[in-house]
């Protein structure tokens, strides 16, 4: 077994604490997630306990081993990436659902837990965690807490740290942070553990979290809507959130091309749709059954259509057809079969002013290069955006400047932010210092001095 794991090891075993090890050969077996630099440190390390995560974490510290959290290894902007020399701390044994408390309506639950577990564990009981995403099936709740993870419901329940009462956390030093709160009201000095929250681990590696839980609605009914723009989009949004009969679950924009290529790709057929298309709304609803969903979703945009502008539409006739439509949005990995090393950024900006930016967003691509363009998809309620940017060029290193220019010019002024949901990691190094707020920048370094003074929790990543 390689160094550092053998001097490890050897610690481990002497204070009696056991946590599983892996060297480099044994990962190299392993898929390193969606980063292949993410095992670059060729050691990593298990912990079953926040005890065993602190044995390790105490004696990196002491040995100035840099420590790499890992959960999920979904993230898309390279926060998990480690190198030679470091040690890999993963949660990938902290999967342990401790308590669901239908009455309180919470979950606590170690770390690696991924999001979907959690959703079985709690739908039994009628309950689901206030938050979805795609990548359900492999991000962690661990690892959702560090990067503030957003998703399909966050213009209804807001983002992760909206869902998070209580953390368990080991610090830099090795000490164990400890404030499972389970209520919601808690207001008894600054709220410490929401430092933990977004810091991608550079404040310390979370071992349990407290979940709050929302109400499942699982009679859902579905439409694809042929829409002119944003704003239409955000009419028809406005108009489902004023039916008191039914909840809004999920507005999902696609402009044409994406839309396109995604529907050739997954074989969907659009004889539905008539003419030219500029973007296609998802939505879904919820009700008291389906048949009264699906009745008050079409009363719904009946009333709506013109005041809208909607061109065309289909509400899904089935659970699989609706799962179709979904896929279209969800399944995006089509992007790079098609234009592998697609550029991707993931901004926020707010809703009214989507049509404008996207608008100027396409200008500003072309005077880079001519055919530049992007693929542009994601959360309308909320304004969050997801973009690839495709086209001759758009992945040369010569480009990459302006590119992340083109993206990010006038988002800070419209108040928005230049990374929405995925965090910052290694790929969003040059934004964050060009597009983040100074002062805010600033005061993560000061936390970061004070909890981590040897500077080995997730080196080289935000606050940098």
């Amino acid at each position: 077994m390689d160094e550092p794991i053998r001097s490890l090891e050897a610690h481990l075993n002497k204070i009696g604490t056991t946590v599983v090890l892996i060297g480099a050969e044994a990962l190299s077996r392993r898929h390193p997630g969606e980063h292949p630099d993410n095992f670059g440190a060729g050691a990593m390390a298990l912990p079953e306990t926040a005890e065993g995560a602190a044995a390790v974490i105490s004696w990196c510290a002491d040995a100035g081993v840099p420590v790499v959290p890992q959960g999920g290894r979904t993230g898309l902007v390279g926060g998990s990436v480690s190198k030679p020399g470091e040690i890999i701390l993963s949660s990938e044994r902290l999967t342990q659902i401790e308590l669901i408390d239908p009455v309180a309506r919470i979950a606590v639950v170690q770390s690696g837990v991924t999001l979907q577990r959690l959703q079985e564990a709690a739908a039994p009981y009628g309950l689901a965690p206030g938050i979805d995403l795609a990548a359900r099936g492999s991000a962690t709740i661990g690892g959702m807490v560090s990067t503030n993870a957003g998703g399909i419901l966050a213009f209804r329940n807001g983002v992760m740290r909206h869902q998070v009462l209580g953390i368990e956390a080991v610090l830099p030093d090795g000490r164990i942070f400890s404030d499972l709160t389970r209520v919601v009201k808690a207001s008894a000095g600054p709220d410490m553990k929401q430092l933990l929250v977004g810091a991608e681990g550079a404040y310390g590696f979370v071992t349990r979290v407290v979940v709050k839980l929302e109400t499942l609605s699982t009679a859902r009914a579905t439409a694809l809507l042929a829409v002119p723009n944003a704003v239409a989009a955000l009419t028809v949004v406005g108009h489902l959130q004023g039916v008191a009969a039914v909840t809004l679950e999920g507005a999902e924009l696609m402009w044409r091309q994406y839309f396109l290529d995604s529907a050739r790709v997954h074989d969907f057929d659009m004889q539905w749709l008539e003419g030219e298309i500029e973007s296609i709304l998802l939505v879904e609803i919820s009700g008291e059954s389906v048949e009264r969903a699906t009745a008050e979703l079409e009363r719904a945009l009946e009333a709506v259509w013109e005041e809208a502008g909607l061109t065309g539409g289909i509400v899904a006739q089935s659970l699989d057809q609706a799962r179709k439509f979904w896929s279209l949005r969800e399944e995006s990995e089509f992007i790079y079969r098609l234009h592998p090393n697609a550029p991707s950024f993931d901004v926020s900006i707010p809703p009214g002013a989507v049509d404008g930016y996207v608008a100027t967003l396409r200008q500003r691509l072309a005077s880079v290069g001519s055919g530049l363009d992007a693929y542009v998809y994601g959360h309308i309620a909320d304004g969050n955006l997801h973009l690839s940017v495709i086209g001759d060029g758009a992945d040369a290193a010569g480009n990459r400047a302006a590119v992340e220019d083109a993206v990010y010019t006038g988002i800070t002024d419209l108040g928005g932010s230049f990374s929405a949901e995925h965090g910052v990691g290694t790929e969003k190094r040059d934004a964050y210092h060009l597009h983040g707020n100074p002062e805010r920048r600033a005061v993560a370094q000061a936390i970061k001095a004070a909890l981590d003074p040897k500077m080995i929790f997730n080196p080289g990543k935000v606050p940098f």
